[in-house]
């Protein structure tokens, strides 16, 4: 998928923080499903934009927060979202940490580090749901071709963003075995790296 492609949903209630936070996504290249300032608003965009993140605040205009709105996420959605905010005290830590975001970022926020959120937060909710969804059936019939149960669970592994040392581990072989069996993958499936065979795997 293109940078242009992800759409990105801003739950933000300052005006003027919302447009940096817009131009700074377009400047990234990604698209800007919209802006939302009222908490209660949220849930109608996201099934109106559909969105591929959110970035949320905490405080914002509504009878709900930021933090309500990430637990609704989690319970009735499956898209990633991150906190962009103010707040970094102990007791606002703790409630977000229950939600389990995708990142954190303080404002005013560094393009930097929102950039490395994003693009980790992406690529987390794109391996989880690799895991999720990976089927040794559906890769054999659209590869037309043949994997043994140990080559599709290293690849797997790889799918879902494990090490060769931890990959390894779990199968109980050597890393020198684990990269033979990465040629074998990379030549099955025409690749020549790691980021090749997960776009791949993406596009099934």
């Amino acid at each position: 998928m293109n940078k242009s492609d992800i759409k990105i949903l801003i739950v933000e209630d300052e005006a003027l923080i919302a447009e940096e936070i817009k131009s700074t996504l377009e400047l990234f290249g990604y698209t800007v499903a919209g802006i939302v300032m009222n908490g209660d608003k949220v849930m109608d965009t996201i099934l109106f934009t559909n969105p591929n993140l959110i970035l949320l605040d905490i405080n914002i205009k509504g009878s709900k927060s930021g933090i309500d709105i990430a637990k609704t996420l989690n319970k009735n959605y499956q898209i990633p979202f991150l906190f962009l905010t103010a707040l970094s005290d102990a007791s606002t830590l703790e409630r977000v940490k229950e939600t389990l975001p995708y990142g954190y970022v303080l404002k005013p926020f560094n393009e930097t580090a929102l950039k490395v959120n994003i693009e980790l937060a992406l690529y987390k909710h794109q391996t989880a749901t690799l895991k999720n969804t990976l089927s040794k059936k559906h890769i054999e019939d659209s590869y037309q071709t043949s994997l043994s149960d140990r080559e599709f669970s290293i690849l797997k592994a790889f799918a879902t963003g494990l090490s060769y040392q931890k990959t390894a581990e779990n199968h109980c072989i050597s890393i020198n075995t684990v990269k033979s069996y990465q040629k074998r993958l990379y030549q099955l499936f025409n690749v020549d790296s790691k980021v090749a065979l997960i776009q791949k795997l993406h596009r099934l």
